[in-house]
């Protein structure tokens, strides 16, 4: 059974930073794209950052690049996302997703307030 566990969140201040990570069991890790989506509270889905099955290729929103990055550790099958110069629109809950076919962790929410 395929699950996806995201840590990390919790309340930052705007400059600061996070360090989300999924634990992923159930499935053979290293073989996927794996993803982070985040959902803002009144605002659609989003696609964050994604990463191919070996970690050679990353992609990025654009309200993100430059500030997160995405990365793996297939030898302890964890994603993760490290999130900096954080903003209030960061403010979400962060969802980890296993491509092909697609399963959703539960989410962690990450809060970017003063």
């Amino acid at each position: 059974q395929v699950q996806l566990v995201e840590s990390g969140g919790g309340w930052v201040q705007p400059g600061g930073s996070v360090r989300l990570s999924c634990a992923a069991s159930g499935f053979t890790f290293s073989n996927y794209a794996m993803r982070w989506y985040r959902q803002a509270p009144g605002k659609e889905r989003e696609l964050v950052a994604s990463i191919t099955s070996t970690g050679g290729i990353t992609n990025y929103a654009d309200s993100v690049k430059g500030r997160f990055t995405i990365s793996r550790d297939n030898a302890v099958n964890t994603l993760y996302l490290q999130m900096n110069t954080l903003k209030p629109e960061d403010t979400a809950v962060y969802y980890c997703v296993k491509l092909g076919p697609m399963y959703w962790g539960r989410g962690t929410q990450v809060t970017v307030s003063s």
